[in-house]
């Protein structure tokens, strides 16, 4: 499901970019600077058709936003960055026991003089 919302996500991106592109702007360039920019206000530009379709598509790139954040939360689908694990500890590495003082030594007994 999230991979046939995906493809029509994309559809829908280029088809909008591709359809923005061809409609001719409401000033046509305000004729270089010579003029046409009193008119810029009523001056229909493009047909019916391409405004509506265009719209239909701005629409449907934006549901199609929402449902895939929805998709996504729901199946579970993770980022790259969230498969990445804390590298850990070797298991054959001895565990370091807690910091103890060590004990004092047990006093030595003197030794005996040797030569009687």
């Amino acid at each position: 499901m999230y991979h046939l919302v995906m493809a029509v996500h994309v559809i829908a991106c280029l088809s909008m970019i591709l359809f923005v592109l061809l409609q001719t702007g409401r000033g046509a360039g305000l004729q270089m600077f010579g003029g046409g920019g009193d008119s810029l206000i009523t001056t229909p530009s493009g047909s019916s058709f391409m405004k509506k379709f265009t719209a239909g598509l701005a629409v449907t790139f934006a549901f199609t936003s929402l449902l895939m954040t929805v998709l996504q939360n729901r199946t579970g689908l993770s980022s790259v960055t969230s498969k990445v694990t804390d590298p850990q500890t070797p298991a054959s590495a001895p565990a370091v026991p807690a910091q103890t003082p060590p004990a004092p030594a047990a006093p030595s007994a003197p030794a005996a003089p040797a030569g009687k």
